[in-house]
């Protein structure tokens, strides 16, 4: 009774003033709550069991309650809900961390659609890890392809050499599929480019002959295949086919002929040093022929003091004289005579 005689008391302008704060603020609380509302209805409608009360705790939380009930009604509709136990919480957790919780329910959807074994956990591990959990799923559905060697590189060709020393010049394409498995710490594109370009240049270094590979290009690729490449990777192969392959430089005629020309220049150089060597011995058999030659001129001055020497000790006489000045004279025709025979004869 005591609030109608409240309200009696007032006069007729005080009433319409209550009942224009109270529209008012009737007004700010639908228009607050009314985003609420409409997502609460739509989670109503569609079996996504998120209360009213629970999206309001979501905008506290900093959690964008749009997005939420979009990917649970996502996963509701799908089906994922009757797989994976999948809680209101848990999206929230995800999209707490930092991850695309729309992306995750989709890469979800498709997996099971596809029969792939990919859980919750699986997923949003994926997704906080950097990669795209959805893209990752589509390439295990459609496999891609990869150019072998990555033209974006520079490189346009894969150069070996066989084992006759022709060089091929080879381009691949590797088709591959997401392992999902090993997504997470799993080795990128560039690492599957680095081992089929080493597998292709290894099978042609250790074929016989170029001949060989040109004939069956399809043993190179068994053989990279059997290696196993794609271990500790993020895909698995499934093919590896040679695109193109051309013939080369004739690498091993050119270091032969390399090797020929450095071996030439060896033995050019130890000849040079052999001339070098006899060049100075002869400079010092010269050298020595001097010498001898100086002391056979010093021994011949001594011959006129020998011989003054003797005549005054009167050891030798004048006639003694005479017949040794007529030997060196008659030694010195015989050596002319000789020099002349010589030169004559030569």
């Amino acid at each position: 009774m005591l609030p109608t005689a409240v309200f009696a008391a007032l006069s007729p302008g005080a009433l319409i003033g209550i009942a224009a704060v109270l529209f008012v603020f009737a007004l700010i609380v639908l228009a607050v709550l009314g985003s609420y509302i409409m997502l609460w209805i739509q989670c109503v409608m569609t079996g996504a069991n998120i209360s009213l009360p629970g999206l309001i705790m979501m905008t506290i939380r900093k959690v964008n309650p749009t997005v939420i009930v979009r990917a649970k009604i996502m996963a509701v509709q799908a089906g994922l809900m009757e797989v994976y136990p999948i809680s209101t919480r848990d999206l929230e957790s995800h999209y707490l961390a930092g991850g695309n919780v729309p992306n995750v329910i989709r890469a979800l959807v498709a997996s099971q659609r596809a029969s792939i074994d990919l859980d919750w956990q699986t997923a949003q591990a994926i997704d906080l890890a950097g990669r795209d959990v959805l893209e990752a799923v589509r390439t295990s559905v459609y496999p891609k392809v990869i150019d072998c060697p990555d033209g974006r590189k520079g490189v346009s060709t894969l150069d070996a050499v066989a084992a006759d020393g022709i060089q091929l010049r080879a381009r691949a394409r590797v088709t591959v599929r997401t392992n999902l498995q090993q997504l997470i710490g799993g080795a990128t594109e560039e690492t599957i480019i680095a081992r089929v370009g080493q597998g292709i240049v290894q099978a042609i270094g250790s074929t016989a002959s170029y001949k060989e590979v040109l004939e069956n290009p399809d043993r190179i690729s068994m053989t990279v295949l059997s290696q196993g490449l794609e271990a500790q990777t993020a895909f698995e192969i499934v093919s590896i086919d040679i695109a193109d392959i051309d013939v080369g430089e004739n690498i091993g005629a050119r270091l032969m002929a390399d090797q020929s020309e450095a071996d030439m220049r060896v033995a050019q150089a130890k000849a040079e040093q052999r001339r070098a060597e006899f060049a100075a011995r002869e400079q010092e058999m010269v050298a020595a022929v001097q010498a001898n030659r100086a002391e056979v001129v010093l021994a011949e001055s001594e011959v006129p003091m020998a011989i003054a020497a003797a005549f005054r000790e009167q050891k030798m006489g004048l006639m003694d004289y005479y017949e040794l000045k007529n030997v060196q004279a008659d030694t010195q025709m015989r050596t002319a005579i000789a020099g002349n025979g010589m030169s004559v004869r030569s």
